[in-house]
């Protein structure tokens, strides 16, 4: 009787989003956790010891040792590192966002068609059994309203609520909206933005009007400084409405089965088989690394969701200035 052969595996960065990766690879019969690396020594000994494997000193000790890595290292480094790991012949999935700019996420993206890597990055939502689900049943989306909302955390402190919160439903927007992994034009036509710093000098509650050349628009919403934790969207399309509900993992599909004065509708939860969305994640990613396939958020998809997010980020910073503007205007007449 003959075992599988199991992926070798390496976690870079164990703080929050990396430690999780290295618990879930744990679990996975075809994952062998080879190692974590980290630049906090005494923090990289503890998960070491924790989930039993070893501290790796380097990224440069990886080739050889393992086929593939997940990079949870701060956002600045994704770039740097992945280029690096992809050039010595190792796959990568590269924790959202991305990279710090589009032109680092070419550099990752050219690196892995050139050394012929898998590169997937780390929207783990597009693995919540609620998306799935809806996926299955959404043709012609028409309207969104998305609400991303949670209670403060000194984690991902160096990155605005749009690249650390909204770039979840960015992404899976354009994948309903416009899912073809292959074309890179985002198809919008308008969009507005605002958005505050509340307790970082960072952007921490934002709001987007997004309208796409088929005609969906979205309304969406993030927060990192709510009182409560909400994670939903709901969509509309021709004579029915999704709802799905991140947290709950759940998916409920209303139709009208009789339109006019007295309409009837159908209820129907849509199937959804429970489970943690990292993990699907990275039992997807495994499969892409054995069966050298395109990841189900490859390189494209990832460079989509940041150039999103860079527009978001821009339309903050106009309305920011026009307000700016409007508060000095009266003074100029003077």
């Amino acid at each position: 009787m003959t075992t599988a052969k199991k992926t070798r595996v390496a976690v870079i960065g164990v703080g929050d989003f990396g430690r999780n990766h290295v618990r879930v690879y744990k679990e996975l019969d075809n994952a062998h956790l080879a190692g974590i690396v980290d630049s906090n020594p005494e923090r990289a000994l503890a998960v070491a010891a924790e989930f039993g494997t070893q501290v790796l000193p380097t990224v440069d000790a990886l080739p050889g040792a393992v086929d593939a890595v997940s990079l949870a290292v701060p956002t600045v480094e994704h770039a740097r590192l992945g280029c690096r790991l992809l050039e010595q012949g190792i796959d990568v999935l590269v924790e959202k966002p991305m990279a710090a700019s589009l032109g680092e996420a070419d550099d990752l993206i050219r690196a892995a068609e050139k050394h012929k890597r898998i590169l997937q990055v780390g929207h783990l939502e597009r693995f919540n059994p609620a998306v799935v689900a809806a996926q299955a049943v959404v043709s012609e989306p028409l309207f969104f309203e998305v609400h991303r909302l949670g209670v403060f955390s000194p984690r991902s402190l160096d990155i605005d609520v749009i690249y650390d919160v909204m770039i979840h439903d960015l992404d899976i927007l354009l994948a309903l909206v416009n899912p073809a992994p292959s074309v890179r034009p985002l198809g919008i036509l308008d969009l507005k933005a605002v958005g505050i710093p509340v307790v970082t000098d960072k952007v921490d509650i934002a709001h987007a009007r997004i309208e796409f050349e088929s005609g969906a628009v979205a309304n969406v919403t993030a927060s990192r400084v709510s009182t409560e934790r909400v994670r939903k969207m709901r969509l509309f399309q021709a004579h029915e409405y999704i709802s799905l509900d991140y947290t709950r993992q759940d998916a409920i599909r209303i139709r009208v089965t009789q339109p006019g004065p007295q309409p009837q509708f159908a209820f129907e939860q849509l199937p959804a088989q429970p489970e943690e969305p990292l993990q699907a994640e990275l039992r997807s990613f495994l499969a892409a690394v054995e069966q050298r396939s395109t990841p189900v958020v490859d390189g494209t998809a990832g460079r989509r969701a940041l150039e999103l997010a860079d527009r978001v980020m821009a339309g903050i910073l106009e309305h920011n200035r026009r307000v700016q503007v409007s508060a000095v205007a009266p003074h100029l007449k003077k």
